[in-house]
């Protein structure tokens, strides 16, 4: 049985042909930048997140990457983030003139850990840290209600990297439940065509709820030209394609279902690992949904986790992916280095002690979770592990 990490093409199946129908009636309007399809994704994303805008730019990282250079991030400056993450989260700083500034992750939901964070800027006697960017890591929020509190504590401004996250949802108290994106300045996802809501491309989206940096976002993804041709600004090209904006908005409608069959994936996994030895052995530890409880007393449908990968701790990591490679299954990394032991970061700043992230880079595995995918192959997934450890 042959089992991809992920199966785009099952999901295009029923949305082909009104996929085609769509591209093709952006290609006839000739309207090739911009556009009613841009604008129409804009106001159904902020709807959504529930923000009051949304700004459609060209990738996730270049969502970072804006929202960086709205808020006047440059050199001499330093953002406070996680280092396990995909390198874009780093890069957009790097590109701004700035150095990043990392604290540990909690070692069960993976997401950066706020106790952490604290004793980072509380030893920043320059108070060089202008921006904090958490990371909602493989489908779910970090920890808003304490990060939010330690950037009022200290004036510092919260760009949420949600690219994993779009729709994930966080459990603010008395009831209240709040999407990714909305709690910091900014919250910036990516369309890449792996993610929960993702395009035939690259793709990104920045929301905000405050009107006056959503603006200057708009601008400044328009070579910071308002009008045309008059930049008061300097920004840079990030507009987000009409032909993406179209299959996106087809896609969003479907967002829900697919979170919903990622996450019963994801619990149908737990149970079947349970039934084994693995577990108590210690062979593995499975993903923790932090605010699951919650959701379950709210008595409503929440999306605690989307679960844009299922990541296991395992044993033995790299013996286990020759393993499941050899029968079909496909499986991948996510992250196999942190990102203060990248190389270009090594003659930048000191090399940090973050025994957590390195230990998560060291033993995960991401399995298929994706909607499409039946028990039987859940089930083929789960026996081919125990047959490893077994053997």
């Amino acid at each position: 049985m042959r089992i991809p990490l992920l199966d785009l093409g099952s999901q295009l199946i029923p949305l082909r042909q009104e996929i085609i129908d769509a591209v093709t009636k952006v290609i006839d309007s000739t309207t090739y930048i911009q556009g009613p399809e841009v604008i129409g994704l804009e106001s159904e994303v902020a709807d959504y997140c529930n923000t009051t805008s949304a700004i459609g730019v060209s990738s996730g990282t270049d969502a970072l990457l804006v929202a960086l250079m709205a808020l006047k991030i440059g050199p001499g400056d330093r953002v406070l983030t996680t280092s396990y993450s995909f390198f874009a989260t780093m890069g957009v700083i790097l590109r701004c003139g700035a150095k990043p500034v990392f604290a540990d992750i909690d070692p069960v939901s993976y997401n950066i850990d706020p106790v952490a964070m604290a004793a980072v800027l509380e030893n920043d006697t320059e108070k060089s840290i202008k921006a904090i960017i958490p990371v909602h890591l493989y489908g779910q929020c970090a920890d808003m209600t304490a990060i939010m509190a330690l950037a009022k504590q200290y004036d510092i401004p919260v760009i949420e990297d949600a690219a994993q996250a779009i729709g994930a949802e966080y459990p603010s108290g008395s009831g209240n439940w709040l999407r990714s994106g909305s709690m910091g300045i900014a919250g910036c996802f990516s369309f890449f065509p792996s993610k929960n809501l993702g395009g035939i491309g690259d793709g990104g989206m920045v929301v905000s709820n405050d009107s006056t940096f959503g603006e200057l976002v708009r601008m400044l993804r328009n070579h910071g030209a308002e009008p045309k041709y008059y930049h008061a600004e300097i920004g840079g090209n990030f507009r987000l394609d009409p032909i993406q904006a179209t299959v996106l908005r087809i896609k969003l409608k479907h967002l829900e279902d697919w979170h919903a069959a990622r996450r019963e994936n994801a619990i149908t996994y737990n149970a079947l690992f349970a039934e084994t030895s693995l577990i108590e052995e210690q062979k593995l530890q499975l993903p923790v949904a932090v605010y699951k409880e919650q959701a379950e007393l709210s008595g409503k449908s929440r999306n605690y986790h989307i679960y844009n990968q299922y990541i296991l701790a395992v044993e033995n990591r790299d013996g286990l992916i020759k393993w499941l490679s050899s029968r079909d299954i496909g499986c991948e990394i996510y992250y196999p280095l942190c990102l203060h032991e990248q190389e270009c970061l090594a003659r930048l700043i000191s090399k940090p002690v973050l025994p957590h992230a390195e230990k998560a880079a060291r033993s995960t595995l991401a399995l298929p979770v994706y909607p499409e995918l039946t028990l039987d192959m859940q089930r083929y997934v789960v026996d081919q592990i125990v047959a490893f450890y077994q053997s």
